[in-house]
């Protein structure tokens, strides 16, 4: 059920504790991919994953600025602190839980959100009448996951999959030609570089012609498969804090 299309009085009447907000970030994404992509992504692997699910979920609109600061330098881009992003998401998170959606997996598509948004979810399990997990797709697709770079094959693909009409076919290879091949300046296991436009003068990391659209629909098959086998487990699990858990011995 999602929330941007369902009435309070639907919800109100929904007997599922589940739900998942996708979680992404409005930035660069190279010369042929949009803003956009890192939210859009993480609500269509959202979407798959609540389809594949046999079970009712909830599905909360995105959150679609998240912590890219390391893209400031690329026109569009949009950010908030790590606290702000945490407080923002944690509080959202939250309010669905008052409402008694409280167990929570965010579906997450920016690298750049992946530590936060661990603290968030663990910080909730911990210290509220809730639990929450993130999840983030370009992790969850086996083989593949190496291959993820930054406006790169993957997204890519799967923008060609989903929202084809947002790929700019026409400066692919232009994206491809002035592209860095891997993320960041390494030296002794340590990146000397804080900010995107220092190794790429594009914002592209990786082949983006390699981001075909056949692809693309194998991605979304993994990431939605993977989201669905995370949701049948949260829907399963004893999310009682252990604390409070009733010992064998007790009884």
């Amino acid at each position: 059920m999602k929330l941007r299309s369902a009435t309070w009085t639907e919800l109100a009447g929904s007997e599922t504790d589940l739900a998942i907000i996708p979680v992404g970030s409005t930035e660069q994404h190279g010369p042929h991919a949009p803003l956009g992509t890192d939210f859009i992504t993480a609500e269509s692997v959202a979407e798959e994953g609540a389809e594949r699910f046999d079970e009712e979920v909830v599905l909360a609109p995105p959150i679609p600025v998240g912590i890219a600061e390391e893209h400031r330098h690329f026109s569009g881009t949009m950010w908030v602190s790590p606290d702000t992003f945490r407080a923002y998401v944690r509080e959202s998170a939250t309010s669905l839980a008052s409402h008694g959606f409280d167990r929570i997996v965010f579906v997450n598509g920016h690298g750049g959100n992946v530590d936060a948004l661990g603290e968030v979810a663990s910080d909730i399990s911990r210290n509220e009448d809730a639990y929450a997990v993130s999840f983030t797709w370009f992790e969850s697709v086996g083989e593949h996951a190496s291959e993820m770079g930054h406006g790169g094959p993957l997204e890519t693909a799967l923008l060609s999959h989903i929202a084809p009409e947002l790929v700019r076919e026409g400066r692919i290879e232009e994206a491809r030609a002035e592209a860095a091949e891997s993320w960041g300046e390494w030296v002794s296991h340590t990146n000397l570089a804080h900010d995107s436009a220092e190794f790429s003068e594009n914002g592209v990391v990786g082949d983006p012609t390699q981001g075909e659209e056949r692809l693309g629909e194998e991605l979304l098959e993994l990431a939605g498969t993977s989201l669905a086998r995370l949701l049948e487990a949260i829907d399963g699990r004893d999310v009682t804090h252990p604390e409070r858990r009733t010992s064998p011995s007790s009884e």
